[in-house]
């Protein structure tokens, strides 16, 4: 592993928009965002983002390939990672009315999947979140696209924000998620948040 100073923040590759995550990180803040689609790739990351994409299929990917296994394992190890959308979706324990829906079982959230309509229903809002426990909201702008939102939380989950009444950013521990794309904007803030929980996390070891 890398200094704390330099992490190396993998992006799950294997369908989605992973491109846009390896952008914002690679040319806005500087961070090396190499692509994981082994378990080996996994090997050499700090920390993992979970693009969004189509969850059912990213899910089948990981089971085929092994790779869910290796991510429990790093995230039980305390790999952070953080999920955007279907991200959001394979990150949770329980996926509403669908409890045949594969996901990686990490964060204890029940998630409703293309909860907010079809890719037609796409939109933009802006969203107040709530970062810290002396912080003041901090609007960012939410672009969802066939979004979930997360329908209940366990006590061990910190909710960071809303859209109306819909829980739309949560945080657990080192693992964090939201419905929207922060990696569609320029807004850096959302993933700058993550990378300081990845540098806490190096600093630890």
């Amino acid at each position: 592993m890398i200094t704390p100073s330099k992490p190396v923040i993998g992006v799950l590759a294997l369908q989605g928009d992973f491109e846009a995550h390896q952008k914002m990180l690679s040319e806005k803040l500087g961070v090396s965002a190499p692509e994981v689609r082994t378990s080996a790739d996994l090997q050499y990351v700090d920390a993992l983002i979970l693009p969004g994409g189509e969850s059912t299929t990213i899910a089948k990917l990981l089971e085929r390939s092994g790779l869910d296994e290796s991510i429990r394992m790093r995230a039980q190890e305390g790999m952070p990672i953080y999920g955007t959308c279907a991200g959001m979706i394979l990150l949770a324990k329980n996926i509403d009315g669908r409890p045949d829906q594969p996901t990686l079982g990490l964060m204890d959230i029940t998630v409703a999947r293309n909860a907010f309509g079809r890719q037609i229903d796409s939109f933009e809002s802006d969203i107040p979140l709530q970062w810290g426990c002396n912080e003041q909201d901090q609007t960012v702008r939410g672009v969802f696209i066939r979004a979930p939102y997360v329908v209940s939380v366990s006590t061990e989950v910190k909710i960071l924000g809303r859209y109306q009444d819909k829980i739309v950013a949560v945080k657990q521990g080192a693992l964090l998620a939201t419905a929207f794309h922060p990696e569609l904007t320029d807004d850096t803030r959302i993933h700058r948040l993550f990378l300081s929980t990845v540098i806490v996390k190096n600093l630890q070891i």
